[in-house]
């Protein structure tokens, strides 16, 4: 078995349709409890957050059940093992894939924006921050700022292409059933602070001018975010078993 992931791409995707092949072969009863995600990441030889992503496209399948403190659950069998997974998960996008590539983009933009940031961008990325901030201390769980924020940052860089992909990923978070299916776990929203005060230090590394500080700050901040949602989210132990990326990205100078 790990052998032939080895062989095929690692993806959520390609683990999930293991784990679906699993169930059709009723290895695990209706209503037991699956291996822990540590567990089944050490068999595939894949990293947890794979698993994590694997389990929420069986979850919105509707073939287990997660419960948060004790574990994920069998609650149907495949009804056809030819059949590929409904709900469009084979569509869908895994949260932690795409901040993975929110990671990579993003630091690149907001290195090029510290280049290009006008006084009046800085104007508008301050604005932004004190909506956010009102946002927060209102208690609403509002992603509106968050968003405008990123996709500002695209706009100073002037550059279409580069605008045109933020908003894709943007649109990809907004309209995944996975994202939603990550969030359903999590109940304290009280980490958006440390996000807020991540966006403030990429805003003072743009009006400093300084391209190098504004990607590490951005890669910091989106590593942050990767690892809180991880941790919020875990079923079995609030345990963080090592980031996707290096937290100190290697930053080639000219």
């Amino acid at each position: 078995m790990k052998k032939q992931i080895e062989e095929q791409s690692r993806s959520y995707k390609k683990i999930g349709a293991l784990l679906r092949e699993e169930l059709s072969k009723g290895i695990y009863q209706l209503g037991e409890r699956i291996p822990t995600e540590r567990e089944i990441a050490e068999r595939f030889g894949v990293s947890r957050t794979v698993i994590r992503e694997a389990l929420i496209m069986l979850e919105l399948e509707g073939l287990v059940t997660v419960k948060k403190g004790s574990g994920v659950y069998v609650t149907n069998y495949p009804q056809n093992d030819n059949v590929s997974f409904s709900n469009n998960t084979t569509e869908d996008i895994g949260p932690f894939e795409l901040l993975q590539a929110r990671q990579l983009l993003e630091s690149g933009i907001a290195e090029f924006a510290a280049i290009q940031a006008s006084r009046n961008d800085l104007l508008v990325l301050r604005d932004i921050l004190r909506r956010e901030k009102e946002t927060l201390e209102q208690g609403k769980d509002d992603y509106i700022e968050d968003e405008e924020f990123h996709l500002s940052l695209a706009k100073i860089t002037q550059n279409e292409v580069l605008i045109s992909l933020q908003t894709q990923l943007w649109d990809y978070r907004f309209h995944s059933d996975m994202w939603k299916g990550l969030h359903a776990r999590i109940s304290d929203f009280a980490y958006r602070k440390q996000w807020l005060t991540d966006h403030e230090a990429i805003v003072n590394a743009i009006q400093r001018k300084d391209p190098a500080l504004a990607r590490k700050a951005m890669w910091q901040h989106l590593e942050n975010v990767k690892q809180t949602l991880f941790e919020l989210s875990d079923i079995d132990d609030p345990e963080f078993d090592g980031y996707l990326f290096n937290t100190s990205p290697v930053v080639v100078g000219v």
